[in-house]
């Protein structure tokens, strides 16, 4: 990577640790929603971790943390936020289906949108929200699958997957229901987030909810079945942009 490259990635990064880390108001509504599913002692993995905003939360809700993140330096902006917390491990890997190894296509100038989905990038082209994003390079990553993070560090309480339109395929590696689970929907991947719907339901899930954006506030008073869920992912506003579908086992 050139020095320009370097100064830009690490621009980018500024960013992102300005956004996810600098606001109190952010902190304390991640922290109110996670507290829902996260108790002290608890396991939770964090697939997608970027700068470690996230593991953060978690560990403010006395879970022990788990988390992957395959950009070397949002990994590297992660393990230095958490770099005196024993409780907290970061691998710098991506989830799949299987272990192996994937090519991670990076946004420089927004790595939070860097993605292994060339069908996310595809659709990213073509929608006016996402204009003038830019996929430049390209890296090998190790991968690995959460029924593996599973026999290694533990059934988990909770996990949260955030991986840019790579959600489906993530979930392809998880072979039985846990708690509770997130994952990111786009506007532009609907039928993503179906596939995700389809595969927890699968696996045992049957009440969902949905926060917007970064608000971290549910949609739904109550969690709602599959076919509620469904709808109105077909209907929601482009504007809309993204969120996060929970999948809740006990709901």
């Amino acid at each position: 990577m050139s020095l320009r490259e370097r100064i830009t990635e690490w621009l980018a990064l500024l960013r992102s640790v300005r956004i996810y880390h600098g606001s109190k108001k952010h902190r304390q509504a991640m922290d109110a929603m996670y507290s829902k599913f996260l108790k002290p002692g608890d396991l939770a993995f964090d697939i997608g971790a970027h700068v470690g905003d996230r593991i953060g939360s978690f560990r403010r809700c006395g879970a022990r943390v788990v988390a992957l993140e395959p950009q070397p330096g949002p990994a590297k902006v992660a393990r230095w936020f958490h770099r005196r917390d024993p409780e907290v491990k970061i691998f710098e890997m991506a989830a799949a289906d299987q272990k192996g190894e994937l090519t991670l296509r990076i946004n420089s100038r927004n790595p939070t949108v860097s993605s292994a989905s060339t069908e996310f990038i595809a659709a990213a082209q073509d929608a006016l929200a996402w204009q003038g994003q830019v996929w430049d390079r390209e890296i090998k990553v190790p991968t690995t699958t959460i029924n593996a993070l599973i026999a290694e560090h533990g059934q988990p309480a909770f996990i949260k997957i955030d991986v840019e339109g790579f959600e489906d395929i993530v979930l392809e590696g998880l072979g039985w229901p846990i708690p509770a689970i997130s994952f990111e929907f786009t506007t532009i991947g609907r039928d993503v987030a179906q596939r995700c719907l389809d595969r927890v339901t699968i696996l045992g899930y049957s009440r969902f909810n949905v926060s917007l954006g970064e608000s971290h506030i549910m949609v739904f008073k109550k969690p709602v079945d599959l076919a509620r869920m469904s709808a109105w992912l077909a209907t929601v506003p482009e504007k809309a942009n993204s969120g996060d579908i929970y999948a809740i086992l006990n709901a």
